[in-house]
């Protein structure tokens, strides 16, 4: 497919946007695309320690506020170079950037150009549940496309409120228009999966690093091809390739 931008977009940190940026990035590459990924977050730059993904940093903030020079450079990039753009963006960036982004009309100038920008958005279950939702419909609200992936993340606990699963509630009812399609990382056993995960989140690892390392059991590494094989896959039915 070529010429898309990811953006991963949420305004509370520690919920697993850095992942999806790293899946993203793996998925894409898996699908032969050429993959430009960038990390903006000015705090956590986890995107960039995946040396395997080669992300740049780019630094969007100065003192709270957008840089219009580094915003500038980032468009440049994304207006006249080749191939398929993730972009990972800090919680703290989130509300400046996704502003700036309407108020420069960044969507229509890339729909021109040709190239078709794809909003991330993460759900999280736990006590991040109420600032995600409201993360996602800031962005639901406000895109003028249908292009917002969300990512139903359970690692925290269930995505539900009211006993009613994410795609049952009523503020993806409200903005389903703007809903791409939605993936799950699903809750899996904390001992087994879990630790397989925190091992190669830890690590800075793509899942074919640690597929691949002898440091993994047997057992942990058809794990994590049980994980990777389930978010390609749903990431299949999205699609966004």
């Amino acid at each position: 497919m070529g010429n898309t931008v990811h953006l991963s977009l949420q305004g509370k940190g520690g919920v697993g946007k850095s992942l999806v940026s790293a899946v993203l990035a793996q998925y894409l590459k898996q699908k032969g695309e050429d993959v430009r990924c960038i990390d903006t977050d000015p705090v956590n730059q986890t995107f960039s320690q995946y040396a395997t993904l080669g992300a740049s940093h780019l630094k969007l903030l100065d003192q709270g506020r957008i840089d219009p020079r580094a915003f500038d450079q980032l468009m440049d990039r994304l207006l006249t170079e080749d191939g398929v753009f993730v972009v990972d963006n800090g919680a703290s960036t989130f509300v400046p950037l996704w502003h700036y982004i309407l108020e420069n009309n960044v969507p229509g100038m890339l729909r021109d150009a040709g190239r078709r920008l794809y909003v991330h958005s993460v759900v999280t279950g736990g006590q991040a549940l109420v600032d995600t939702l409201t993360g996602f419909r800031e962005l639901a609200h406000t895109t003028p496309d249908r292009n917002v992936i969300v990512w139903v993340n359970e690692y925290f606990g269930q995505v539900q409120e009211s006993g009613k699963r994410f795609v049952e509630m009523k503020v993806y009812r409200e903005n389903e228009a703007k809903v791409a399609g939605t993936v799950a990382i699903q809750k899996r056993s904390v001992d087994t999966f879990g630790r397989d995960m925190e091992e190669m989140l830890r690590r800075k690892l793509t899942f074919a690093e640690a597929i691949d390392s002898p440091e993994f059991s047997i057992m942990a590494r058809q794990r994590l091809k049980t994980v990777r094989a389930d978010l390609f896959e749903q990431l299949d039915q999205v699609g966004i390739v």
